[in-house]
């Protein structure tokens, strides 16, 4: 084979994979903006929970989960019949210096003095799986508690409608909560973050971080 014939074939497998690589990116971008429009709205239906631990240390993230039992056993029975993100974010700020009380009830328990933080407010959140449900990366309003100064790992679940209640072991989500999901959001939001197997949840993880990946290029 002469050198022409070997340049002319270099050049067309270059140019296949020149187009793989523009027809790739053109159907992630798509996929991303898709991804974008349908979660610009959602994103304000739902109110998250925030724990955040002091430090990294052992002993803050044993307590940071231990703050996390307590407020979710508090909260559970509040929230579990609310029907809006309105009246959850009404009971929310309504409970705010109770939830401050019992976070420094099981602070001081363990034996520390750390200050607590508690309000409702934005914050930025990655890609997360809660059983069936795969949410994707971007800015939430978050019922926040951040233990001392903050500079730990922290935990986070969603308080409306109320995935932090639903038996996350098993992956079960119980009718009621699979109802609320479906009366607050639209069909295309629902189906968009709904898995409906173990393929399905990783194939959503996947869409979702390329997505993440895409946002924090452009």
């Amino acid at each position: 084979m002469n050198i022409k014939n070997i340049r002319n074939r270099i050049y067309i497998l270059a140019s296949i994979l020149v187009v793989v690589l523009i027809t790739s990116t053109f159907v992630i971008i798509k996929e991303v903006n898709k991804i974008e429009a349908c979660t610009y709205d959602y994103k304000d239906k739902l109110i998250r929970f925030h724990v955040i631990a002091n430090s990294d240390s052992d002993k803050d993230q044993k307590l940071k989960l231990k703050v996390r039992d307590e407020v979710i056993s508090y909260l559970q029975p509040k929230l579990e019949n609310s029907n809006s993100i309105e009246e959850s974010e009404k009971i929310i700020k309504n409970e705010y210096k109770t939830l401050e009380n019992i976070s420094k009830k099981v602070i001081s328990k363990n034996g520390y003095n750390y200050i607590v933080k508690v309000g409702l407010e934005y914050s930025n959140f990655p890609a997360k799986q809660y059983s069936s449900v795969v949410l994707p990366a971007g800015k939430y309003k978050a019922l926040r508690i951040i233990i001392g100064e903050g500079k730990g790992k922290n935990w986070w679940c969603v308080m409306f409608p109320p995935l932090c209640f639903i038996d996350d072991q098993n992956g079960i989500i119980d009718e009621k909560t699979d109802k609320k999901l479906k009366e607050v959001l639209t069909e295309e939001e629902y189906d968009l973050i709904m898995a409906k197997n173990k393929n399905e949840v990783k194939n959503l993880e996947f869409k979702f971080k390329i997505t993440e990946v895409f946002q924090n290029i452009f």
